[in-house]
């Protein structure tokens, strides 16, 4: 099935099951109110001061991680001077050089794992900002759950169509901001794993 048939199917069951719900919750009473999450994450004062946090440890990573690249870029560009014009042969028969190259390629792999390492602690770490974020955010929707009497939350982004009015998003991130305005977001650390 091609996409864009995909995404009309998707369509097609979210509107059926909006027509279907619509009618038993206006029925019973059911009161039904919508969130962007996105917008939420990306507007409010916490959600801002978890990017920016992010962004600072991402580039302490990276000037962590810089001089060693920059070094072994340097001597990549060395070796590959050495090796020019010589044969296989020649170059196994020079111990020196081969002795360069093996440590090179430790460097390389070290260097490689550092960089996984780096790449999981970071993930970590926006995770665990995440959780907190949510953490935050729970109390205050539902504050604004029980103000608006509602019985449903949906989020915007799986809806087909609401209207503007059931939108309680901005109320949300006023009330996050006033609760919460920052995060605590601190770089997660894994241990250095012993050579095997």
């Amino acid at each position: 099935m091609s996409r864009l048939k995909q995404i009309f199917l998707a369509m097609a069951v979210a509107f059926a099951a909006l027509v279907a719900v619509a009618p038993a919750a206006s029925a019973q009473g059911t009161t039904v109110i919508t969130i962007d999450e996105a917008k939420i994450l990306r507007d409010s004062k916490a959600g801002k001061d978890i990017q920016t946090k992010l962004q600072n440890i991402e580039a302490q990573i990276n000037n962590e991680l810089e001089p060693t690249r920059a070094s072994l870029e340097t001597e990549g560009k060395s070796l590959n001077a050495q090796l020019q014009g010589k044969t296989r042969e020649q170059v196994a028969g020079d111990a020196a050089l081969v002795g360069k190259l093996q440590a090179y390629d430790k460097k390389t792999a070290d260097f490689g794992r550092a960089r996984q390492k780096a790449s999981q602690e970071y993930s970590l770490t926006e995770r665990q900002a995440l959780v907190d974020f949510n953490k935050a955010l729970e109390p205050v929707l539902m504050q604004v759950v029980n103000e608006k009497n509602a019985q449903v939350v949906m989020s915007r982004s799986a809806v087909v169509y609401s209207a503007e009015s059931i939108d309680v998003t901005a109320s949300v991130i006023s009330k996050l901001d006033a609760a919460t305005p920052t995060i605590n977001v601190v770089r997660k650390r894994i241990p250095d794993q012993p050579a095997q």
